[in-house]
């Protein structure tokens, strides 16, 4: 469960934050997950979860923003949802497409509160 090792990193990058910004204190970390990321959120959420239990983090929350894969066509330039494992360009039938998101795992935010 590698998971357990991405909410471990998380939550060393929000102390860090927290101590650079003089203590604030941080109410919510929010994390993108690409459905292609190869990172199960509900795993990262229980992993985060157990690292803060009975911590000075322990009222830390974790929001997990879920990123669908999408793709483009280099075709006509469409922009498109992936359904399952269809990557033709669903306005040309074009099998010339390319990701653009859907494999994000990242912090997109903190919400914090303080001086």
């Amino acid at each position: 469960m590698h998971e357990l090792s991405i909410a471990n990193s998380i939550l060393e990058a929000v102390q860090a934050e927290a101590a650079r910004r003089g203590g604030v204190c941080v109410r919510s970390v929010g994390v993108r997950v690409g459905e292609w990321s190869g990172v199960v959120p509900e795993a990262l959420e229980f992993g985060f979860e157990a690292l803060v239990k009975d911590t000075a983090w322990k009222s830390l929350k974790l929001q997990i923003e879920r990123c669908p894969r999408r793709q483009r066509c280099t075709a006509c330039g469409h922009e498109f949802a992936v359904d399952g494992y269809e990557w033709n360009c669903p306005a040309c039938n074009s099998s010339q497409t390319v990701p653009i998101s859907g494999d994000e795992l990242e912090i997109a935010y903190l919400e914090v509160e303080g001086p």
